[in-house]
């Protein structure tokens, strides 16, 4: 009876010993792999945004939001992991501002499309980088698409100035004016 118990005991206990071996190789193998997610999302992460028309630059001056922002994107989080899930989630919050803040020349319904755009793009980046199994060729794939999102942002804000440097010709706000479908229909109701 002592001596199968003794044998248990020893099964138990080579178990036990297989199943820690087993844990920790598992371990390693997961610690590599976050490693590896770690330098590819590190190379990728790259946010090239161009300098802007200096009268546009002028323009935008006001617009708060719109700086710390790009602060904010400029900013390369350099540690862990975990580092670029905070980045990501920071940068979802700053797109969210942008909004806020436009300033009235370009508050037009392109330049709000394009802010909604570059705001979708980091909020899926935001949700790829805060999965389990992280798809890090897909966050920087996300990477690339908001630079050229931005790019674009950036491209509609200088025609909006270089168009309203383009002098008006005498009576064209009237033109303008006249070709307004919405003004021929009458106010006041037909009654009959």
């Amino acid at each position: 009876m002592k001596l199968r118990w003794v044998f248990f005991c020893s099964v138990l206990w080579m178990s036990c010993q297989n199943d820690n071996s087993t844990l920790l190789i598992e371990q390693q193998k997961e610690a590599k792999k976050k490693e590896a997610i770690f330098n590819t999302i590190n190379r990728g992460w790259e946010f090239d945004i161009a300098p802007m028309d200096p009268q546009t630059m002028a323009r935008i001056g006001t617009w708060n939001e719109w700086r710390n922002f790009l602060r904010e994107i400029n900013q390369k989080p350099k540690s862990t992991l975990s580092a670029f899930q905070k980045k990501a989630t920071v940068l979802v919050a700053k797109s969210n501002e942008l909004l806020l803040g436009v300033p009235q020349e370009f508050n037009k319904p392109q330049v709000r499309a394009r802010i909604m755009v570059i705001n979708t793009k980091l909020k899926s980046m935001d949700l790829y980088i805060h999965l389990n199994q992280i798809p890090d060729d897909k966050v920087v794939q996300l990477v690339g698409e908001v630079n050229t999102e931005i790019e674009y942002l950036q491209l509609q804000l200088e025609e909006i100035v270089q168009r309203s440097l383009i002098p008006r010709e005498e009576g064209e706000p009237d033109f303008q004016k006249m070709k307004d479908t919405t003004r021929a229909i009458p106010n006041t109701p037909i009654n009959h």
